[in-house]
């Protein structure tokens, strides 16, 4: 597996477009334990995001994903803004002066982007948080040979579990017991996410 530059922009630009699509059902999650405004949120900061990949002409994937992060980080309001744009921004460190990924490489990207929004966060994988998507793809990833398929199947399956986990971190904690009858925001718009890297590494798709 290798993902190019041209495979890091089609992430950007599908991610973009699954916020946009998505973004009633992501801020409908967010009302119910959060403060309602996740999904255009998201799709806000993921079509600036987007917009700067159309027409760029950068090679290095790194440069891109560290402009995407910054845009992430000033377009995107309330804690998601910094925990994406951390995550993003730490990837582009591991991915600095590459025009390509090895399954390695990007792994450790994304290893590397996990542990800046444990820190940011303050938050670990089963308290109900984008983390609970995160750390089983990043797993995946380390472990298994990546099938485009098998890696969008792994994320929508680990946003499912959120359903049924205690929030204890954010809006979402004060809810308590509450809060484990709904899929978590930041889970589901994670899912989106990686369905969108999916769907860039899997050629027939784009």
């Amino acid at each position: 597996m290798e993902l190019t530059t041209n495979d890091m922009k089609q992430w950007l630009l599908t991610a973009g477009e699954k916020m946009q699509d998505n973004k009633e059902y992501l801020s409908e999650l967010d009302q119910a334990i959060g403060d309602g405004d996740h999904g255009h949120n998201m799709a806000r900061g993921f079509q600036e995001a987007a917009d700067g990949v159309k027409g760029s002409g950068e090679e290095d994937i790194g440069s891109i994903v560290k402009s995407a992060a910054m845009t992430l980080i000033s377009k995107i309001g309330g804690a998601s803004g910094p925990l994406y744009g951390t995550a993003f921004l730490k990837a582009s460190n591991e991915w600095k002066d590459k025009t390509s990924l090895t399954q390695n490489e990007l792994a450790q990207g994304l290893e590397a982007a996990v542990e800046g929004v444990k820190t940011r966060g303050k938050a670990e994988s089963g308290g109900k948080t984008m983390l609970d998507v995160w750390v089983p793809v990043v797993e995946y990833v380390q472990q298994r040979d990546l099938v485009p398929s098998e890696l969008a199947a792994k994320a929508k399956e680990s946003m499912e579990q959120t359903e049924g986990m205690k929030a204890n971190k954010g809006r979402a904690s004060y809810y308590g017991e509450e809060s484990k009858t709904h899929i978590d925001p930041g889970a589901y718009s994670s899912y989106l996410l990686f369905e969108a890297l999916a769907e860039a590494l899997d050629k027939e798709e784009v």
